[in-house]
């Protein structure tokens, strides 16, 4: 009788051993990480490939364990139960119970899983190989299973068969980002900047162009001296070449080429052919892409492209330090000139600039104001009034209060925006 009670209570703890190697697996390999993974299995780490294996075999893997663990667990309760009647009659029963939810919680369940998500590479490497073998003894079983539990849900209308991914690799990417983004310095950078790269997809060139209003161009009837002073003189190192009509632009003339034709001329500026000296412009439709333009950027080996909407009208013009500055930041150079489009006030308030855009806004302040019908802040304000407001006017949208400080002609050009105040949390 004794011996017999002694392999009933190793065979107990035999199984809660056991229940807590699932338990412990299932974390570890659910929290391991993905990029250590994945770096360990290209280096060659055959554990890592194992680990890699049965991630991507989740539904396998989660029935295997599962199993495994239901049934180590019903079956040492069933020995605890047996053994608690021998000694205590019928109350053994809830004496079993009581033991077993303590012995299971504790040393079966919690205890392995906290080790476990706070060293889940390590165990998932550990445990791979084992885990591998529990997989394809059990997957007769747990094929069966899903088979009974994919019919049943088909009864009450739901499909598990679509395999559509609930997040998809960008969306997983993107909420990496923000879970592991704080406030303020370098982190903040590198969480705009990725999420920058994220959004190239999603963007249009007609959310980030220089807008034609704000286009510097040279006239081809000017004469020769003015537009090489105008070359010189300007910041830039391309600028458009219209005739009769700003719409027709007939080329695009680059500092550099100038500069060896006025060499070529022994510096007779007047004698420069500006028609030869220009090269053929480059149009591209407002709805392309930041991707797509970087990529055709680098094809065609040029940085500079007009932008035409659907009628061919000129919107503006896009280059390739527009796309690298909506990744990066504002770059300048000794030749740039400086200008502030936001400026913080005492009073919690901001001065900002009418064609400051909504996304530079969002990623400077940390706002959620909407870009979907506006790229700048003037446009949102004159798309949510419906109407072209007047200096002096007031508007609330999005819990934002923004104040018409400037207008020229049906163009804001300055406002104050008053961001809603942080909600203050209570203590108890």
């Amino acid at each position: 009788m004794t011996g017999a009670i002694v392999l009933i209570c190793a065979g107990i703890f035999l199984l809660l051993v056991l229940s807590a190697f699932f338990s412990g697996s299932e974390t570890a390999l659910t929290a391991a990480s993905r990029v250590r993974i994945h770096h360990l299995d290209r280096k060659g780490n055959r554990r890592a490939k194992l680990v890699t294996r049965l991630i991507n075999e989740q539904a396998r893997l989660l029935g295997a364990i599962l199993l495994g663990n239901n049934l180590v667990n019903i079956l040492a309760s069933a020995l605890a139960t047996s053994l608690f009647i021998a000694w205590f009659g019928e109350a053994g029963v809830v004496y079993a119970t009581l033991a077993m939810t303590a012995l299971v919680v504790i040393f079966a369940e919690v205890l392995p899983k906290v080790y476990a998500i706070n060293n889940a590479d390590r165990v998932a490497l550990a445990v791979s190989g084992v885990m591998r073998v529990i997989v394809w003894v059990f997957s007769p079983v747990t094929r069966l299973v899903y088979l009974l539990v994919g019919g049943t849900l088909k009864i009450f209308g739901v499909n598990v068969a679509d395999g559509s991914q609930i997040m998809t690799a960008k969306e997983e990417l993107r909420g990496a980002i923000d879970l592991h983004a704080r406030e303020g310095g370098e982190v903040k950078r590198s969480r705009n900047m990725l999420d920058s790269i994220l959004d190239l997809d999603e963007v249009w060139v007609s959310e980030i162009m220089i807008h034609r209003s704000n286009m510097e161009m040279l006239d081809a009837d000017k004469p020769g001296a003015d537009l090489v002073k105008q070359v010189l003189s300007s910041p830039y190192t391309r600028l458009p070449l219209w005739r009769d009509d700003t719409e027709n632009i007939i080329g695009i003339v680059h500092s550099k080429d100038l500069l060896r034709a006025l060499s070529s001329e022994n510096g007779g500026v007047d004698s420069v052919d500006f028609n030869a000296l220009a090269l053929e412009p480059w149009f591209v439709p407002e709805t392309t892409t930041l991707r797509e333009q970087l990529n055709a950027f680098r094809q065609k080996r040029s940085h500079f492209a007009l932008v035409v909407d659907e009628y061919g009208a000129l919107m503006g013009l896009v280059t390739l330090e527009d796309i690298i500055e909506e990744i990066v930041g504002d770059i300048s150079d000794e030749h740039d000139i400086a200008a502030s489009g936001t400026r913080p006030q005492a009073d919690g308030s901001y001065l900002v600039d009418g064609t400051v855009t909504i996304r530079d806004l969002n990623r400077q302040f940390d706002w959620e104001l909407p870009d979907e019908e506006a790229a700048t802040v003037a446009g949102l304000v004159i798309h949510e009034a419906r109407v072209i407001p007047e200096v002096g006017q007031v508007f609330t949208f999005y819990d934002f209060r923004f104040e018409i400080l400037r207008r020229e002609r049906n163009q804001v050009t300055a406002l104050r925006i008053v961001p809603p105040r942080p909600v203050k949390q209570e203590t108890a």
